[in-house]
Formats: C-alpha cells, structure tokens, sequence
C-alpha cells in the first residue's frame, strides 16, 4: 500500500471523475481526457500514451461535446467546466499547489476544496490526502464507518448513527486523527485496504475473525432495526 504524492490538478478532475463510478470506467474516462487534451509522450506497439492536460490546456480546447462524447463523462462534463471556471478565478493550478499545500489544518483544506463543482467532503479529503500532502485528511465513507466504530469509538458516539451526517463525518476522522497522531491519513489508507476480500490471506487469523465477528453482529443489528422499523409503522396505524 503505497500514498501517492499526485499532481493536484490531475488528481481533482480524477476524484471528481469518480463520483458514482467503478475503477474500469474511471480509468477509461482518464484515458480518454489524456488522449483529447494531453500531449503525446511515447507509442508502444500501437498504442501512443498522452499526459496529462494542464489546467490552461484543458481550459483552451475542452467543451461540454467533447467531455460527454468523447471523454464519456455524461453529467460529470460540467463539473469539470465549472471547476475549471472556478479554478482560474482562483489563480490556476498554482492556487492548489501553493497555497493550499501550504495549509496546515486538513478541515479547512477540506472546506476550500469543497468550493468547487462535483466535490464534496470526501472527494476533498481524497484529493486533499493523494496531492496536497495533507496527512490528517480522512476520506469517510461507509467501510471508514464501520471501522471507526469497531476500534476506536470507546465513548459510543456511533453507536446510534444511521447515516454519515457532516457531524458524523467530522467525528469518525476525530477518531483516526485522535488515534493517530503522527500521519492519520497513512494509517486510514492501510486500514482501509486490509478490509478488502483480496487483503484477506495476508492478515492474522485472529483479526481475520474479529472483522468477520463485526460483520455478523452488523447484519443482527440492521435486521433488528428493520424489524423495529415495521413495528412501528404497524403501531403508529
């Protein structure tokens, strides 16, 4: 597991090209947007690789037609227009690269980040974490969740939680960043793949049960909600 110290640009329209996506597809758009608006670096056999556009390259040459049809971004092609918009106001990519690399609290990278189409907290804090060096940024999503309650949540304060409210956001990257003090995002990552099924065979038998325990008692407690749920609907009528 590896973190990666990416370009900020590129890895902005990356995460916002991830938005209700899968790997494969994601990749395939990332291509396409190197092979309309990048330049062309060596060809391999048949196949010419192309880096990445600037923000003033895609800037230049990049419309709505292109970014739907060609880059096949759908709905995702004006998030990627307006960011553009919104970016060069801010003074181009040096804004991302220079000021806030420089910040030193992760929730207001995290907000400033926010000010742009298509991105919320955790496309923030992803970008936030694989470009802009900020090692306290926790991307959270539902597996983040789930981890945070299993190890570090000693008080309960997820006990009750039934979705990934702004509070309940801020609390599950408290916990990591409580936790961890010296690079909380690293220590998110690593944590984060070792919940994968293929990271399975390289763990401890013995957390390889306490994660499979968790899961068990997970399914028991959304069951019982349901089943609280529909009781209540009965007696409410």
């Amino acid at each position: 597991v590896r973190l990666i110290d990416q370009d900020p640009w590129e890895c902005l329209v990356s995460f916002i090209c991830s938005s209700n996506n899968n790997i494969p597809r994601i990749t395939k758009m990332l291509a396409a947007i190197r092979r309309e608006f990048g330049k062309p670096l060596l060809t391999v056999g048949d196949e010419t690789h192309y880096s990445f556009p600037s923000m003033l390259e895609m800037k230049e040459t990049a419309t709505d037609g292109i970014l739907r049809e060609k880059c096949g971004l759908g709905y995702r092609s004006k998030y990627i227009l307006e960011t553009l918009r919104i970016l060069d106001d801010l003074g181009g990519e040096a804004y991302l690269q220079e000021e806030l690399r420089h910040l030193q609290d992760p929730i207001i990278v995290q907000e400033k980040l926010c000010q742009f189409c298509g991105v919320g907290p955790k496309v923030a804090d992803c970008v936030a974490l694989f470009s802009l060096r900020q090692d306290g940024a926790i991307p959270v999503d539902v597996h983040v969740w789930n981890i945070a309650r299993r190890d570090y949540d000693a008080d309960n304060e997820l006990e009750d939680v039934k979705s990934i409210t702004p509070r309940v956001y801020k609390t599950v990257g408290d916990l990591f960043r409580n936790r961890f003090q010296i690079k909380p995002g690293w220590a998110h990552s690593l944590l984060f793949v070792a919940e994968l099924p293929s990271f399975r065979a390289v763990l401890p038998q013995d957390i390889v049960q306490e994660m499979e325990d968790f899961r068990e008692e997970e399914q028991l407690r959304k069951q019982a909600m349901k089943k609280n749920k529909v009781v209540s609907k009965k007696v409410s009528k």
